[in-house]
């Protein structure tokens, strides 16, 4: 009940804003592909790498944090 009312608060103002609909998700998306392609690869690599050291880095501090507790 709480989510339905907190949806019909919102939706006018997302009308007023105009915020983008699906379609013209779509072609943004599209645009952004096409001016970026050639470079995505690579980030999305470099962000997968990120990633990995980020989980790394707090289970390294998961392990240290309960020594110190014990």
């Amino acid at each position: 009940m709480n989510n339905l009312l907190f949806e019909c608060k919102l939706q006018p103002l997302f009308a007023v804003l105009g915020l983008p609909g699906g379609m013209e998700l779509l072609i943004v998306m599209a645009i952004i592909l096409l001016l970026f392609g050639n470079r995505l690869p690579g980030t999305m690599r470099s962000l997968g790498q990120s990633l990995v050291q980020f989980k790394k880095g707090m289970k390294e501090g998961d392990e240290e944090g309960s020594d110190k507790l014990q």
